[in-house]
């Protein structure tokens, strides 16, 4: 009787587990920020999620002819690195309830990196707000996934 019940508990906890992965895997995908400059493929390694960018709506720098380069990171050896690639939300976890914190979001077009926290408030739609400090005192944008056909 115990060892149906201690294998009753282990089955219950990894279902629980694996739940909560299928629902936090629900970011995974590829979004499109609201002035649709860019998409964004969001991917999980190891429990975070990190996303890059991987489709740009001018993908040519129209001064120089080459493929646009992050010409506003703060770490001037990093100027060259191409933006198509690069990798802008980092190390986000998931808390539950449709909310990915703890993570960072990069903005090329300033040069400035922001905590970041990721609602979901649809299967389709994710509030981004970047913050400086406080989550009150940040801005939020609106991201659409996007179906696409393999």
């Amino acid at each position: 009787m115990k060892q149906l019940l201690l294998l009753s508990l282990l089955w219950l906890s990894h279902s629980i587990g694996f739940a909560q992965n299928t629902e936090a895997d629900q970011l995974l995908g590829v979004w499109e920020p609201s002035n649709g400059k860019a998409r964004v493929k969001i991917e999980k390694i190891g429990e975070k999620y990190y996303g890059k960018i991987v489709w740009l709506k001018e993908p040519i720098d129209p001064n120089t002819g080459q493929p646009k380069v992050d010409k506003n990171n703060p770490d001037a050896s990093l100027r060259t690195v191409p933006l198509k690639g690069y990798r802008m939300l980092k190390d986000f976890k998931y808390l539950g309830s449709n909310q990915w914190d703890n993570g960072t979001i990069y903005d090329p077009e300033n040069g400035s990196t922001y905590k970041c926290i990721i609602k979901m408030t649809d299967n389709n739609t994710l509030d981004i707000r970047g913050y400086i400090g406080v989550e009150a005192l940040g801005r939020t944008d609106v991201w659409k996934r996007l179906n696409l056909k393999k």
